[in-house]
């Protein structure tokens, strides 16, 4: 299963070149991601997901440029690892005719009161699993 945020782009995501600065589309994944994260977040009391995450690692692939208009852009997103102490989100952005990027980032949770990473939860891996990409789990990217 993917998770779909549509993103919505605004004039001062322009660079002098008239389309989205590459450093913008890295907001754009965050926005995507957060969306995500707290579409993860089971509720119910559990402490799943709430706390803070860091980015550990970014990798994009720049395809084509994005040029300023009034409707959003599509961003799918989706996990292709999960190990004990981090996930890989992948991303496409997009709209009905052009990929624009691909781009991973690794993203480790972290426990900001004692200044370290955590371990994923038992709860957190099972939800991540229902976002994990169908290749990745045949070729056994989920680390227990």
């Amino acid at each position: 299963m993917r998770h779909l945020y549509s993103c919505p782009l605004r004039w001062s995501d322009m660079d002098a070149f008239g389309h989205v600065n590459n450093a913008v589309f890295v907001r754009y994944l965050e926005e995507a991601r957060i969306d995500f994260m707290r579409h993860l977040a089971p509720g119910d009391g559990s402490p799943s997901f709430t706390g803070g995450s860091v980015v550990a690692r970014h990798e994009i692939d720049y395809l084509r440029q994005l040029v300023h208009r009034h409707s959003p852009v599509s961003i799918e997103l989706w996990v292709t690892k999960i190990s004990a102490a981090s996930m890989t989100i992948a991303y496409e952005v997009k709209d009905e005719d052009t990929t624009y990027l691909r781009a991973s980032t690794v993203v480790v949770p972290f426990d900001f009161e004692r200044e370290r990473p955590r371990r994923i939860t038992a709860e957190e891996k099972a939800i991540l699993k229902e976002f994990l990409d169908d290749a990745s789990h045949q070729e056994g990217a989920v680390a227990v």
